[in-house]
């Protein structure tokens, strides 16, 4: 569809792509914030599960779409690549929200849970790449269970936030979960939901405008699919989430911010198993290269500094922000680095 395309016209739909994303999830997040409110959800729990997800499709399509055309490693490493980006963009939000560091204040168990999950689902991959290819009609079994995993992690996030079993020790700088003023929580939660869905197939079809036009600039100009994946669609379509996570933090919801890219994370895991099941030459971990696995391995090691964070609560640290956040900018760019020179 965009072979004839010239250099600029390409540019500029993936211009405009990326900004119906970044627009859509502006609007997003206060809805989200909005049918938390409403549905007693909580703003971990709606920005790992509504936020999250919904921010993410974008990043689903590119993902599918490229392992359905066969670029195995274009879909991998822009699952994972967008992993490492989003976790970094909380690092971003704690050098905007100037009270604290942000973990410190967004104390909340079920982020601390997803963040566990995470962890879980990222190391089935790595077990599916650095073992024996099996695979049943092209599907690795890996795929089911990381599946069937989410799908059971997201109804523990859930009991853990209605009925956790200890709770963060509650400071001055610690901001409470509580429903917004102006937000109308006995409201009808309908029109929200409408609003929010109409919200996500824009992201989507912007999604798969993206993944198309990356397609064509990794075929004319014989780039990198694990470059262009990890380092161009993964960050344009995270960029949702360093919107939501900006525009939730400015608004107060600091466990909507964390929840948000935390429970993005998780979900984006799934686009592995979505990818596996669109690739028809067999297991997709086993077509992945060394750099995909690599850029795995950053978002593992990213995810695990995040979560010592959340548990470690600093109250500053140097720069005025948490070490946890000083770490997260020095690895993503000591990862970018890498990928720059290899």
């Amino acid at each position: 569809m965009f072979a004839d395309f010239s250099l600029p016209l390409l540019l500029t739909g993936f211009a405009i792509a990326a900004a119906l994303v970044v627009a859509a999830s502006i609007k997003a997040t206060r809805l989200a914030d909005i049918i938390a409110d409403r549905t007693k959800l909580g703003e971990a729990m709606a920005g790992g599960l509504l936020l999250g997800g919904a921010t993410s499709l974008s990043g689903v399509v590119v993902s599918v779409t490229a392992a359905h055309g066969g670029d195995a490693s274009f879909a991998v490493s822009n699952a994972v690549g967008g992993i490492a980006a989003q976790t970094l963009f909380l690092a971003v939000a704690d050098l905007l929200y100037k009270r604290v560091n942000l973990e410190h204040a967004a104390a909340e168990p079920a982020n601390l849970f997803q963040a566990v999950m995470l962890l879980i689902l990222l190391s089935m991959p790595v077990a599916a790449m650095a073992g024996p290819d099996i695979a049943y009609f092209g599907v690795s079994p890996v795929s089911l269970v990381m599946f069937l995993g989410y799908l059971w992690g997201v109804k523990l996030s859930a009991s853990v936030g209605e009925s956790p079993m200890w709770r963060p020790v509650e400071t001055s700088d610690t901001r409470l979960d509580e429903p917004d003023d102006d937000n109308e929580p006995d409201a009808p939660v309908t029109k929200p939901l409408l609003i929010f869905a109409a919200l996500v197939a824009v992201m989507g079809l912007s999604g798969w405008v993206i993944s198309q036009i990356a397609g064509e600039f990794i075929t004319r100009y014989g780039m990198s699919s694990s470059l262009v994946g990890a380092l161009v669609t993964a960050v344009i379509t995270s960029l949702p989430e360093l919107v939501t996570t900006i525009v939730a933090v400015r608004r107060g919801a600091l466990q909507l911010a964390v929840g948000g890219i935390i429970g993005g994370n998780t979900f984006d895991t799934l686009f592995l198993v979505f990818s596996d099941v669109a690739y028809r030459d067999g297991s997709i971990f086993q077509a992945a290269g060394d750099t995909d696995l690599y850029w795995l391995a950053t978002g593992m090691l990213m995810t695990a500094i995040l979560l010592g964070g959340l548990i470690l609560r600093q109250r500053q640290g140097p720069a005025r922000i948490g070490i946890e956040s000083v770490l997260l900018i020095a690895v993503y760019a000591c990862a970018v680095a890498v990928e720059l020179a290899a």
